[in-house]
């Protein structure tokens, strides 16, 4: 019993003692008592017993509600109510956050389990999943949550949780396809065993394919697992559902950590103090030169050890390259030194940030000097962020990339120096978010007219007149997808624009309107 409590009961005792012992079975009072002196001392008897009533119960329920009540009501008896029980009063009345909205799943026939396993990059891992799950609900099978590629040149230990919200990808898609994260006991038992069916699919196929030969398969084995899984679903010619399935994965059910989410806020944050920026995707690292044998501005030692690269992995099969034919074919990444003409040219502000969405640059500061004297507010996320803020991404380069392609959705301009897959996926997701601008670089024509201007045969003026004219129309704006039936490598990537999924420009709404 608390203090207060305490006293009041003490304070009940006091005044019964006052009160003169009434017995309970007079009947009949002694000489000298009357009648009304009966009534009055059952009456005294009446309200000493209703009071004490009374009392009892309000002790009795100022104890048990004391916790929930106490500290907003009885304020000025501070020692009947501890931290502990205002806190919970507090908890009680705050509203509770509403559980997420999930779609319904979605029942049918399992025709059985379906096991990828990703390659390439992030952004080519990440094209590959969302063709996964298409797949899977058009098969109607159960998806295992798909396994990420360590094994590539970045070597990247990361799993699918590590970079993606899991949770959120299978509860968010669960109308569409069943996702688990692995296979039920008895199957992953099997598998253990090394009982499982694996293939790599035909690249480009229709999705006809993967009901006419893919699904008997899984009909027959349960299980097949799919060790590649880029460029296995074509571009065209697919039912509208699957396209926009496509894009659902991509634009929503693929939603990166809370870790990297956090962090690229923080990077965007910092950005925006400082006004506007451009995210500038330099694809001038050691990985992708020795891979297209492009080697520009490269001194004799920087080519053979590139050389020597492009031999050390045996799946990059095209050995012997012709640099210049390359690069005269539009088939490289721009130079430093190039790109910085090229913003020149097209007039961006000198005074922008430019965010570096890349990894690091090959010949270092030497390479990037041209570039940091025209556009001096250069700018990474190592420049921009604590040691600390880095340290769980060190070594885990797709989440180095997953922070970079943040980054590269907000920025105010994005360019591409290559049009390797973050540079088509990025490309394709800032459509979806209303044709933010990408400036999407012809290669092949920059590379003739920057060597024109070097060798004098064009001035500056005519130079940069030429480079704006031929970008004019190459700023993210809405176009058709560009389709080479017999030549799916050459076509236009569904990913980079995905016009199924995109909104009609207003141009597209006027003449609809007049039709």
């Amino acid at each position: 019993m608390c203090r207060a409590e305490w006293e009041g009961f003490m304070g009940l005792k006091k005044w019964e003692s006052k009160v003169p012992k009434v017995g309970m079975g007079m009947g009949v009072l002694g000489s000298g008592s009357g009648s009304g002196s009966s009534r009055s001392r059952m009456k005294m008897w009446m309200i000493r017993a209703t009071t004490s009533v009374l009392l009892w119960t309000c002790i009795v329920q100022l104890t048990a509600l004391g916790d929930m009540w106490g500290p907003r009501v009885l304020k000025g008896w501070p020692s009947c109510f501890t931290h502990e029980s205002a806190v919970r009063a507090m908890d009680v009345e705050l509203p509770s956050p509403r559980p997420p909205l999930l779609p319904p799943k979605r029942v049918y026939k399992n025709n059985g389990y379906l096991m990828v396993s990703c390659n390439g990059g992030l952004n080519q891992m990440r094209a590959a999943i969302c063709d996964m799950v298409a797949i899977a609900r058009y098969l109607n099978v159960t998806l295992i949550v798909p396994e990420l590629d360590k094994t590539s040149f970045w070597a990247d230990p990361s799993d699918f949780q590590d970079i993606f919200d899991v949770d959120h990808f299978i509860t968010s898609l669960r109308d569409e396809v069943r996702i688990l994260k692995e296979l039920p006991p008895r199957l992953k038992l099997k598998v253990e065993r090394g009982f499982l069916y694996t293939m790599p699919p035909i690249s480009w196929s229709d999705i006809s394919y993967y009901k006419d030969q893919i699904l008997p398969l899984i009909q027959k084995y349960k299980v097949v697992h799919l060790n590649r899984t880029d460029a296995r679903l074509a571009n065209n010619g697919q039912p509208l559902e699957i396209q926009k399935l496509r894009c659902r994965v991509n634009f929503s059910g693929l939603r990166f950590t809370s870790q990297i989410e956090e962090l690229g806020r923080k990077v965007i944050r910092l950005l925006r103090q400082k006004g506007p920026f451009l995210v500038l995707h330099l694809r001038y690292e050691m990985d992708m030169l020795a891979f297209s044998g492009c080697t520009q501005g490269c001194n004799s030692d920087e080519v053979d050890e590139l050389t020597r690269m492009r031999y050390a992995y045996p799946w990059w099969k095209e050995k012997i390259i012709n640099s210049d034919l390359k690069r005269k074919d539009g088939l490289c990444p721009l130079t430093p030194e190039e790109t910085a003409l090229t913003l020149k040219a097209l007039d961006i502000d000198q005074n922008i940030q430019i965010y570096i969405a890349a990894g690091e640059i090959y010949g270092g500061e030497r390479r990037m000097a041209s570039l940091a004297k025209e556009y001096p507010k250069l700018v990474r996320k190592e420049t921009l962020l604590e040691p600390s803020d880095l340290q769980f991404f060190q070594n885990h380069s797709s989440q180095m990339a997953a922070l970079d392609y943040l980054v590269s959705l907000e920025s105010d301009i994005f360019v591409p120096t290559y049009d390797g897959n973050m540079a088509k996926v990025v490309e394709g997701h800032r459509r979806y978010l209303g044709f933010k601008k990408t400036i999407l670089l012809n290669r092949k024509l920059l590379v003739e007219l920057i060597d024109q201007y070097n060798n004098g045969v064009l001035n500056w003026d005519e130079f940069s007149s030429a480079v704006k004219e031929a970008h004019a129309n190459r700023m993210g704006s809405q176009t058709k997808r560009f389709v080479i039936p017999d030549k799916p490598k050459e076509e236009d990537y569904f990913y980079a624009n995905p016009q199924e999924c995109l909104e009609p420009s207003a141009y597209e709404l006027l003449a609809l309107s007049r039709t």
